[in-house]
């Protein structure tokens, strides 16, 4: 690969070494697949430091053991950018210089891709029949189908010219969500192999793809979605895949989104409300199948009961918010049960709503098994465009069943004697003047989640980041993802000389713990620390102080501040880009999102500002309920959980200075508690060797 002009890199050859051992303990085809004791899983987890060259180290290393052992190789990432990144240059740059031969493909969800019966749905009218049920309606508002039409007839139009292929990410312009919502899917809708548009289907013929490559790049939701469906359902089934996590540190709390559950009481109800009336309109259709006749005699009044249910629930919830402190520091206030233990009030009505539920999922996945068979056969008196139909309705009918089902299953125990215990909290929630009730429950730690579907699963799997260990430890990715002691841990550092940056922190005579003091100290400090012709990015814990700073500094900078907020994340960057190369100075207001993930290499950042030592917000659920656990063993929550939590979050937020190997500038961190505090010297030590200039 030397025509590439690369440079070899010590850490980059010590990667390769480690994954290629790790992935030799997988036993090849006909081998026994028990592995020799003290050899431990073929599971690495690897911190590889910037500019480390990561990604050329797994794929070099993965790629001819999967091969080899005629497993798929699955790479997962935490963005788009770094799929498109590695599909369009890396994949290609490394087929052609290393002689290697295979093949690759980059794997998305249904929802990135059009369903071309929906589309036909929209276009023959988008009302009564044709109409398509949002799964949740409160979370994308309706777009007008008159509208949404001319977009619709160009989709339709550019597909029979054989133009687009149907992925949302290959339409030439840009689609409103709402309008995109229309026309695309998810699983519980989709009746796969019956469509009658199978044949064109675009999701489809990207998964038929999938079965035939050797290499599929995808991102932790979908690797996640297809590891809770069991594993197989859209990629490779787990024990015949290599599976590699590229910014793994994510994989923890990717895997809690997808096992958790909620229910928002009003719009629920709602849901339940329409849910009838739209099996009401399609009874004529429904009642040509006489199979169907005794589900469709129960479903209303089932409706009705769990319709009533819900209303003594939400009386039961108001009076929990009298009765329980609820947190009131934000616009919604939170109710969060100690321990996960469900008050006996709610658990009652919950069991209640469970068993009702569980009737309406018995009641309408009937409906659906008797379309599904329909859509396979010839049925007299029923179009089959109208089978389709109502075979997408049932299924989102069910889909929302199901997922609120899991909800009040989980609130109808008390949770005594879970370990570790589950998070339950309710949100009172303020949507302009308009309250409602939200419940959630999830668990606190990914670890048994993992191990289930992942870790005993996989026949290897490569987790690797920038920041895996916290306080030089892997002990916190350990707790969180469960991942087996009995793995190989490494850590290769950056490459990069860090002697070219400084570390400071100034002296300050307040600490954040007074909050007005330290937003004080930040609006009098800063026009002395920020030299206005240069780029720099300063990161803030809130959003309140945030703003509270630019108001602050808005005489001293002027137009010279963009704020997050007032633009997306990627218009900000482009708008910063675009003055520092005009030669001007800009500065950055950010938040956590503007602390990883953010690449600004050269004098597009040489100043990163830290406003505080990045602790977790004190009022999240699951980081509450997980500390309440800690401490309910006895153990210190704050030095095992929130140290290393803060630790990890300020060596990313430092990672934004150093992006090349001959980038230069300086971190600043406005908190002087990482001088006066017994633990802050553990969280300097983690830092990487920036030269220190600490005040006294």
């Amino acid at each position: 690969m030397d025509s590439k002009s690369l440079t070899p890199r010590w850490g980059q050859r010590q990667m390769i070494a480690e994954i290629a051992n790790t992935l030799a303990k997988i036993p090849a085809e006909g081998e026994l697949t028990s592995v020799p004791v003290g050899e431990g899983p073929a599971v690495c987890v690897i911190e590889a430091g910037t500019g480390t060259g990561k990604t050329i180290a797994y794929a070099v290393a993965a790629i001819p053991m999967a091969l080899a052992l005629n497993k798929r190789l699955v790479v997962s990432t935490a963005t788009i950018a770094l799929q498109e990144q590695f599909v369009n240059k890396d994949l290609p740059d490394i087929k052609k210089h290393s002689g290697l031969d295979f093949s690759f493909t980059l794997a998305k969800g249904r929802r990135r891709y059009v369903c071309l019966t929906k589309l036909d749905g929209a276009l023959a009218g988008g009302q009564g029949d044709a109409a398509i049920m949002p799964l949740y309606p409160e979370e994308v508002e309706s777009s007008s189908s008159i509208d949404a039409l001319p977009t619709y007839e160009a989709m339709l139009d550019s597909i029979g010219r054989g133009e687009w292929d149907g992925d949302r990410d290959n339409w030439p312009g840009s689609i409103a969500e709402d309008v995109w919502f229309g026309v695309t899917t998810d699983h519980s809708q989709c009746s796969g192999r019956r469509c009658p548009n199978i044949s064109q289907c675009a999701f489809y013929k990207a998964r038929d793809e999938l079965q035939s490559c050797d290499i599929i790049v995808s991102n932790h939701d979908l690797v996640l979605s297809d590891l809770a469906l069991g594993g197989g359902a859209i990629l490779s089934v787990p024990e015949d895949s290599i599976y590699i996590f590229d910014e793994g540190h994510h994989l923890p709390d990717k895997a809690l989104s997808h096992f958790s559950s909620f229910c928002r009481l009003h719009t629920t109800n709602q849901w339940l409300a329409d849910s009838k009336k739209l099996l009401a309109q399609g009874a004529p259709t429904l009642a040509a199948f006489d199979s169907l006749s005794r589900p469709l005699g129960m479903l209303p009044g089932e409706m009705d009961e769990t319709i009533a249910s819900m209303g003594v629930v939400e009386q039961v919830v108001a009076a929990l918010f009298e009765e329980y402190p609820a947190e009131s520091d934000r616009d919604d206030q939170r109710l969060r049960f100690e321990h996960g233990l469900v008050p006996i009030s709610l658990m009652e009505v919950a069991a209640t709503l469970a068993g009702q539920f569980s009737k309406l999922v018995h009641s309408i996945s009937r409906l659906e098994t008797v379309l599904e068979e329909a859509l396979d056969d010839d049925f007299a008196g029923v179009d089959k465009s109208e089978i389709e139909a109502w075979h997408i309705h049932i299924g989102a009918m069910l889909g929302r069943a199901e997922s609120t089902l899991a909800l009040w299953q989980e609130y109808a125990v008390s949770g005594e004697g879970e370990a570790p215990p589950k998070a339950r909290w309710i949100t009172l929630l303020n949507s302009n003047g308009q309250f409602g009730f939200e419940l959630r429950c999830s668990p606190i730690l990914a670890g048994d989640i993992l191990q289930e579907y992942l870790w005993s699963r996989a026949a290897g799997v490569v987790v690797t980041s920038a920041t895996m260990t916290a306080l030089n430890s892997f002990e916190r990715f350990i707790l969180h993802s469960g991942v087996p002691r009995a793995a190989s841990f490494k850590v290769v550092p950056s490459p990069f000389d860090y002697s070219n940056a400084t570390f400071s922190v100034p002296a300050m005579d307040c600490e954040p713990g007074d909050a007005q003091a330290h937003t004080d100290a930040l609006i009098n400090q800063l026009p002395q620390l920020l030299n206005r012709s240069e780029g720099s990015l300063v990161l803030f814990s809130s959003r309140r102080q945030m703003v509270d700073v630019y108001h602050g500094l808005s005489a001293a900078f002027g137009e010279m501040i963009l704020l997050q907020g007032d633009d997306s994340k990627q218009e900000i960057i482009r708008r910063h880009r675009e003055v520092i190369d005009r030669g001007e100075g800009s500065i950055i207001f950010g938040l956590a999102s503007f602390a990883e993930g953010v690449d600004l290499p050269g004098d597009y950042c040489c100043h990163v500002l830290i406003a505080k030592i990045p602790f977790a917000v004190p009022n999240n659920p699951l980081e509450s309920a997980l500390a309440e656990w800690v401490e309910a063993q006895g153990r210190n929550a704050f030095m095992e959980i929130s140290v290393p939590d803060a630790a990890l979050r300020l060596v990313q937020a430092s990672g934004r200075l150093l992006r090349t190997e001959q980038d230069k500038g300086r971190v600043t961190l406005m908190d002087r508690r990482l001088l006066s505090k017994r633990y802050g010297r553990a969280i300097l030590d983690s830092l990487p060797p920036f030269k220190r200039d600490l005040a006294s």
